[in-house]
């Protein structure tokens, strides 16, 4: 059987970092969501993890590098990838940071602009637009330990994501999920997910993506 594919796009949560540990220390690849989602869906699918630790929806990041912007990285990102079928983008948590001083609203705009990055590169079977999801990450905890400085005010902006991000897609017409509705940050640092959010995570993404209505296979993989 042909095989489809699938691009997790996202930032240190998809990368799989270990909730209170450094950016190089992360879960294996079969705890990672993206490992999850490819186990539940079996060899029917090709799930592609492109996670990374502080990435941004569309911002150069002053201190951590101008290779954070995601909007930068999604175009050959997908061309590298292509055939996809389906784009699934998890960010915004790092565009919370004190120095991007964006609220939610403009958080769910740079998810905007990579939805319509992605339109115009058409990078889905026969040069068409792809499947695409938002998912909302979990709202940052109000404790967020030595982080406190970095991300002060986001824990309340955060937990205004979901819904910006559900009007988002209802606007462009795409998939959204909300992962808060499944899991939540670990307090260990107050932002990433531990081993069991990550497993629910990627089993709740499974159903999501089978409910997709897909047309029968006629592409070669």
């Amino acid at each position: 059987m042909p095989m489809r594919s699938v691009l997790c796009f996202g930032d240190s949560n998809t990368h799989g970092q270990i909730p209170g540990r450094g950016p190089l220390e992360r879960f294996d690849r079969h705890t990672r969501w993206p490992g999850v989602l490819q186990s539940e869906l079996g060899a029917s699918w090709y799930v592609i993890e492109e996670g990374l630790s502080g990435r941004t929806t569309v911002h150069d990041d002053p201190i951590e590098g101008a290779h954070k912007n995601g909007r930068t990285y999604l175009r050959p990102c997908a061309q590298s990838h292509t055939v996809l079928d389906l784009v699934i983008i998890m960010l915004g948590t790092n565009d919370l940071k004190v120095r991007f001083n964006k609220p939610a609203s403009e958080v769910a705009m740079g998810i905007g602009c990579l939805i319509y990055d992605l339109r115009e590169l058409a990078p889905g079977p026969g040069g068409s637009v792809p499947e695409i999801m938002i998912v909302a990450p979990p709202p940052i905890l109000d404790d967020v330990k030595e982080w406190k400085s970095i991300f002060a005010g986001a824990p309340e902006k955060s937990r205004q994501l979901a819904l910006e991000f559900e009007i988002m897609a209802d606007s462009l017409g795409v998939h959204f999920f909300n992962a808060g509705s499944v899991c939540s940050c670990d307090a260990a640092d107050g932002f990433h997910l531990n081993a069991e959010a990550h497993r629910a995570l990627g089993a709740a993404l499974a159903q999501e993506i089978e409910a997709i209505g897909w047309p029968a296979q006629e592409r070669k993989s």
